[in-house]
């Protein structure tokens, strides 16, 4: 008998409404016999889209949450005011039941990040951080952490996210002892900013860690580490950066496929947005909690919820570890 994986779908929140995430659902549902979901959101409208798309309710748990956390909300007040919100009792149902195995939300950044702590902190609370699977050049991934869960770091986070990514790399890729790289400006030992330079020792007298040493922006990509770390800040300028240059060499090529009507410019566009394209390949995982909630793009449309999906059916098969539970804040 095929191990069912249950995980909670939030479908507010998102630009593009809970009908599109309630259709990613359902391919999600064709496409994966072993998924089921639960979909936290208004019960009514839900039952609604589910039934028009042909959802079977046995796949399909519907849970009643009509309130909504948006991107104007103070994420620390909204944890106190919308209590009832889809989000917040999403994260507080997946705590309190073995049966889910993870979350997907469209929605704040910040909220995700409160209510996960609130709900999904362990017994030793740590810092939860933001991270990004990204393809490296060598075929393999790198993950990218913080990308934008903590602005302002010290050199005791960085080095807690280097523990997180590493944990992540190990049991989710089956890399034994994943290469660890500093985001800087230079390679050098001695380049970087002060919270560069303070945490480069640090993170080189790690004896847990794998410290390759100093990664500029140029080679983040390039597969010379498994893990890069920075403040939220530069990764989650990285990411963008990264996503906008994909975005406008495939725009390139795709014109000049057209403009020539060369079959093979063709081909390569559509290779390249399987390979670079960041919205496809998930979202964003937030580490250092007790069980995997992807922060999915706010844009996010139908394939992006088959895409997280399949990210989270691929960590409940390597049963990739979350909770740290380092102290190190």
């Amino acid at each position: 008998m095929e191990h069912k994986t249950k995980i909670v779908l939030d479908t507010k929140g998102g630009d593009r409404g809970a009908s599109a995430l309630v259709k990613g659902a359902a391919l999600a549902l064709e496409r994966f016999p072993q998924l089921e979901f639960v979909l936290a959101g208004d019960e009514a409208a839900l039952a609604e889209e589910c039934a028009a798309l042909n959802i079977p309710r046995e796949r399909a748990e519907i849970l009643d949450a009509p309130g909504e956390i948006t991107n104007y909300d103070n994420p620390a007040e909204a944890f106190y005011t919308k209590a009832d919100s889809s989000l917040l009792r999403g994260l507080d149902t997946l705590s309190s039941r073995d049966d889910l195995f993870g979350m997907i939300t469209c929605g704040s950044t910040g909220a995700a990040l409160t209510g996960a702590m609130r709900y999904l902190s362990g017994e030793n609370p740590v810092r939860p951080a933001l991270a990004a699977v990204l393809p490296a050049q060598t075929g393999g991934f790198t993950c990218l952490v913080d990308t934008g869960a903590t602005i302002d770091c010290t050199s005791a986070m960085l080095c807690h996210f280097a523990h997180l990514g590493s944990d992540f790399m190990r049991s989710m890729y089956g890399i034994e002892n994943p290469k660890v790289g500093l985001l800087s400006n230079g390679s050098e030992p001695t380049k970087g900013n002060k919270l560069v330079k303070e945490t480069h020792p640090l993170l080189a007298a790690d004896g847990e860690l794998n410290f390759v040493g100093n990664v500029e922006g140029s080679e983040a990509l390039s597969g010379v580490c498994d893990v890069l770390v920075c403040d939220g800040f530069a990764g989650n300028q990285v990411l963008k950066v990264t996503e906008g240059t994909a975005k406008r060499m495939m725009t390139d090529i795709m014109r000049y496929a057209k403009k020539t009507g060369s079959a093979d410019a063709e081909k390569l566009f559509f290779h390249l947005m399987g390979v670079y394209d960041i919205g496809a390949l998930g979202g964003g995982i937030i580490l250092g909690v007790t069980k995997p909630v992807i922060k999915a793009r706010g844009n996010a449309d139908e394939r992006a919820v088959v895409s997280v999906a399949e990210m989270l059916l691929n960590m409940a098969e390597h049963r990739a570890v979350f909770d740290r539970n380092r102290n190190h804040i």
